[in-house]
């Protein structure tokens, strides 16, 4: 059976809404890829979002994928809430339209291309690689700013 790509993903936001930045890592074996970005206007919500859209989009090929996110907003977003929400026209359970649709959208189609397991794991907890990618989403923040 092939190995699987593992992705750690985070965002970040200074304020909520304001500067915000995620951060990825990539692993395949022995391999890694940090990627990182920012955004001035942002919510915590929408980085956490970007950063599972563009560890997904950094993929070359279809691939066997487990997903590590700190977010149960993005994880059960995308596994259960998504589902419902496609059905009701982007509409939530209140009836009304639901946050985030373009990034969630984004996401769906991101997830079609491989076979993925999502993974909750606890954020700033002492788990290594969600420290490192939380780290990477506020250091995107700072860089962000300073090219401004």
């Amino acid at each position: 059976m092939a190995k699987k790509i593992e992705i750690y993903v985070d965002g970040a936001c200074r304020g909520n809404p304001g500067p915000g930045g995620w951060g990825v890592l990539l692993r395949y074996q022995t391999l890694e890829k940090e990627l990182s970005g920012g955004m001035l206007n942002t919510t915590n919500n929408q980085m956490e979002l970007m950063a599972a859209i563009e560890g997904l989009k950094a993929l070359t090929r279809t691939c066997q994928v487990a997903v590590y996110t700190d977010s149960e907003y993005v994880r059960n977003g995308i596994t259960t809430w998504i589902h419902q929400w496609q059905k009701k026209g982007w509409k939530g359970a209140n009836g009304k339209p639901i946050k985030n649709q373009a990034l969630w959208e984004a996401l769906a189609a991101e997830s079609q291309l491989h076979q993925i397991e999502w993974h909750w794991v606890k954020g700033h907890s002492g788990h290594p690689e969600n420290d490192r990618v939380d780290a990477l989403a506020r250091a995107a923040i700072d860089k962000f700013l300073a090219s401004q």
